[in-house]
């Protein structure tokens, strides 16, 4: 494609959006949603690297990211918790 033309659907995209509005509540709360995991993966990552003088490993991945990040700490030593005594 030419970037003429990208350029000009681009900008029709961007006045439509101008003129019709965008649904804000759902965008928010997936945008928060987002968030909260990388700051859960945040979390594992520092708990991996300081807990790992302990030999305590928590993968990190979408699903254990997304717990400790909607729980927080409480989700973080729920993790360990399961990691250690029951996995």
């Amino acid at each position: 494609m030419e970037p003429i033309t990208i350029i000009s659907i681009l900008g029709g995209l961007i006045l439509v959006l101008l003129l019709v509005g965008t649904p804000f509540k759902p965008l928010r709360f997936v945008g928060q949603g987002m968030i909260k995991v990388l700051i859960g993966a945040l979390f594992l990552f520092f708990l991996n690297a300081f807990g790992n003088q302990f030999g305590i490993h928590v993968p990190i991945n979408l699903i254990t990211s997304a717990v400790s990040g909607f729980l927080g700490i409480p989700g973080l030593f729920a993790l360990v918790a399961i990691q250690t005594w029951i996995i």
